[in-house]
């Protein structure tokens, strides 16, 4: 085993926090992971983990070799991307994450343009509800609105504002009249969220000040794509983003409601690790998607 191999398993386990993760990402058992540290170790003559049974922290020696070691596996990295570059080659696994609802909608139908573009590179595509840790998750980038984001070492950049505005289908308002202000809502049947406790405070901002509404009804669902086929069959009243929602209005099958208040205090931002350099594939897709969003999205555009 090189020298090279054992430095990449390293930080491999420093970035996955845990050898088996590592080893995952790596195509290897945790068996060899642990081996090629324990043979990193001997050679250098010390130790470079604190091990315990529950998790792995870096020795003051792991730390300092962590560093030079991230430096020079960038160095490599950015060597073999500049001869790719040279031949506009984007290649390799690209491992995205994104909000399930805005991926269905609107990202899934544009990825097989993507990928049409750049035929040598492979794409892993999973959904969540959720903040996502890019280093746990082993993503490259991920697509996560405003709110999701905690982590202030991440690169993040706008996409989109996120408008989000109160429907309810035509058949609904038939059964039960339209609200002409916020408070009537409390009248209404409103679909929330299960996870998301802070997704049923509607804010409504007006002339005479901001006022939020802890909304209620008969049903909830724990994810927004739920909650958009609810609204769409009747069920009841929904506040939900524009990019769901778009086609819908635009057809008819759901009216806008209470639209002097309008919701634009979210944004959907790509997100990625800080990088001295960032890779061809993520610059290529991060590229691709800001020319189909920035600076106003298609659904805003067609409004």
């Amino acid at each position: 085993m090189n020298k090279l191999e054992e430095m990449t398993a390293f930080v491999y386990a420093v970035d996955r926090r845990g050898f088996s993760a590592a080893a995952r990402e790596l195509q290897l058992t945790p068996s060899a992971v642990s081996k090629q540290i324990s043979r990193l170790e001997d050679r250098l003559g010390a130790r470079l983990f604190h091990r315990t049974t529950r998790r792995l922290s870096l020795t003051e020696e792991g730390r300092a070799f962590y560093e030079r070691c991230v430096a020079l596996l960038d160095e490599i990295q950015q060597a073999e991307q500049a001869v790719s570059d040279l031949h506009g080659q984007v290649r390799g696994m690209l491992r995205v994450v994104a909000v399930a609802a805005f991926a269905r909608a609107r990202l899934l139908p544009m990825l097989p343009e993507f990928m049409a573009r750049y035929p040598e590179l492979r794409v892993e595509l999973r959904l969540s509800e959720r903040s996502v840790d890019l280093i746990d998750a082993g993503a490259d980038v991920a697509l996560q609105l405003s709110e999701m984001i905690h982590d202030e070492s991440l690169v993040a950049k706008k996409l989109f504002t996120n408008r989000r505005l109160v429907c309810a289908a035509p058949a609904y308002l038939d059964r039960h009249g339209i609200p002409q202000t916020p408070d009537d809502l409390l009248e209404h049947n409103c679909l929330t969220h299960s996870s998301f406790v802070h997704f049923n405070d509607w804010e409504f901002a007006g002339p005479s000040g901001t006022k939020v509404l802890h909304v209620s009804g008969n049903f909830e669902a724990n994810s927004a794509t739920a909650l958009y086929e609810a609204v769409l069959a009747g069920i009841g009243v929904a506040r939900l983003a524009t990019f769901l929602v778009g086609h819908d209005l635009s057809a008819g099958r759901l009216v806008p409601l209470l639209t002097d208040y309008v919701h634009d205090r979210s944004s959907l931002l790509v997100v990625y690790p800080h990088r001295r350099h960032l890779s061809s594939k993520v610059r290529a897709f991060v590229d691709f998607l800001s020319d189909k969003f920035t600076p106003a999205p298609p659904w805003e555009r067609e409004a």
